[in-house]
């Protein structure tokens, strides 16, 4: 059984594919929630994921940093404290400061979710 409280500490970080300098902790992964999978991403200064697409929405709180992130045609400037909808099948990428790292909480539905890249810019 997956413990109703933990530390962000206690749970580990794995490096995220085609992106650089970013890696992505499953805080309530899919086996303990029956709705929800809920992740903590960091992008490190001057990092970046590629164009992209999940075939399941994202809902997002960012916790920490700025950054670029294109959505669809889209570019948004985003900070702390901001929240952002990526919808199913969006085109998306993130490309944090060169200054601080990128931090946030990304929230997914607990269904499949199928990764395109979309490009390698």
């Amino acid at each position: 059984m997956f413990p109703l409280v933990t530390s962000v500490s206690e749970v580990e970080a794995t490096p995220i594919g085609a992106a650089k300098d970013s890696s992505m902790q499953v805080l309530i992964p899919p086996s303990a929630a029956e709705n929800f999978i809920m992740r903590r991403i960091v992008i490190k200064a001057g990092g970046y994921m590629p164009n992209h697409t999940n075939s399941v929405e994202h809902e997002q709180y960012v916790l920490a940093g700025s950054a670029e992130v294109g959505i669809g045609d889209e570019v948004y400037h985003l900070k702390q404290d901001d929240v952002l909808m990526i919808p199913a099948g969006v085109p998306h990428w993130y490309r944090a400061s060169v200054e601080e790292d990128y931090v946030f909480i990304c929230l997914i539905p607990k269904k499949e979710d199928i990764i395109a890249l979309v490009d390698k810019a």
